[in-house]
């Protein structure tokens, strides 16, 4: 297939030309990279990648092509939405492969959901560039443009998760009446499906919701999920995540979930240079020396010297010092992704440890 130019502009005035796939529409957002080799549209559809640009380090993407959506109890079994979330891709090479389970091509897949592809693009260049210097804003468009004075949404004031959270309650049966309430930040389907197969019924609330309106539901326990943008702009949220660590009723929190959770208990948390994005990043357990490989998709952390005093460091990154999960009385975080869809599977145990909060088995 013939594909027309494109062009990639950067916010420091790098141009790169080249291929055009997906929808031919311009769009711009935060350039960011992920080493994922596999697992692709569930990263597409991730809505933590909402206002970002993604860079494939993988050189041929799209080898399987897009599966058939598959629902178990109204949860994706196979894609983390009902959407791709991501602002552009940007890759080397873009391939229509096959699979048993193929539903349609990357490409038109992206043109369905109205997002713009580029290909032809040295990535090893651009992800070289955002590790030296950090993220870039990014136009990707058919057009030649005078791109300087058309960046228009700044990432860290932009509340993206009210463009990725539900509008009104969904409720997921389970096997028993017992009820997880999980404030939808940018929750992803595989967070619902680990909290489904250990049998509770599942109320998806809107991030907005107040804690006496989580408490109605009189839940057994509570899940801050993933999402995506800055948690500092999230002021509400934590004011009512304090008021609902009063109750005393097991919370989870996830990746931005963790990261509303560290600023609720009087902690730190920062901007990160180009993040945490892959599904092959170790993180070692506290206290027992385990090591697991987890999923992360992250541009927000926290460090040793961010953690409040009185709440115990339960994981932590050996590569960079970035702490990965905070234990405190009936509050568990993780800031990578225990559910890790497509994998790996080590640290889906979490699930356990929260399910055995809830039923005081801990």
């Amino acid at each position: 297939m013939k594909r027309e130019e494109s062009w990639l502009y950067l916010e420091d005035g790098t141009e790169i030309k080249g291929l055009s796939f997906g929808s031919h529409t311009e769009k711009q957002g935060d350039v960011v990279f992920t080493t994922v080799m596999n697992g692709y549209p569930e990263s597409f559809t991730d809505p933590s990648y909402k206002g970002q640009m993604l860079v494939m380090s993988h050189p041929l993407v799209g080898n399987y092509g897009v599966p058939r959506e598959s629902y178990k109890n109204g949860i994706l079994e196979n894609l983390e939405s009902e959407h791709v979330t991501i602002e552009g891709l940007i890759v080397t090479e873009v391939t229509d492969g096959g699979k048993w389970n193929k539903g349609r091509s990357l490409d038109d897949w992206l043109k369905e959901n109205d997002v713009p592809g580029i290909a032809g693009i040295d990535t090893r260049f651009l992800i070289k560039k955002i590790r030296e210097n950090g993220v870039l804003r990014g136009i990707i468009s058919n057009d030649r443009l005078d791109a300087e004075d058309r960046f228009e949404e700044v990432y860290e004031k932009t509340n993206f998760v009210e463009k990725v959270s539900v509008k009104k309650p969904i409720e997921y049966a389970g096997k028993t009446d017992d009820k997880i309430v999980v404030l939808d930040l940018g929750v992803k389907h595989g967070i619902l499906q680990n909290l489904s197969e250990r049998g509770y019924t599942i109320v998806r609330v809107p991030y907005d919701y107040t804690a006496e309106k989580i408490m109605d539901y009189d839940p057994k326990g509570i899940v801050y999920s993933n999402g995506p943008g800055d948690p500092h702009l999230l002021k509400k949220q934590i004011t009512e995540l304090n008021e609902v660590m009063k109750y005393e009723v097991p919370i989870l929190g996830i990746c931005l979930g963790h990261q509303l959770i560290t600023l609720a208990l009087g902690g730190i948390v920062k901007r990160m240079k180009y993040g945490h994005r892959a599904t092959n990043k170790a993180v070692v357990e506290t206290g027992k020396g385990r090591a697991y490989i987890t999923t992360h998709n992250h541009g927000y952390a926290s460090y040793s010297e961010d953690v409040p005093k009185d709440v115990e460091i339960w994981f932590k990154s050996p590569d960079d010092g970035v702490i990965e999960g905070l234990r405190t009385k009936n509050v568990i975080t993780t800031q990578f992704h225990p559910e890790a869809r497509p994998g790996p599977k080590d640290a889906e145990f979490v699930f356990d440890v929260f399910d055995k909060m809830i039923k005081n088995e801990g």
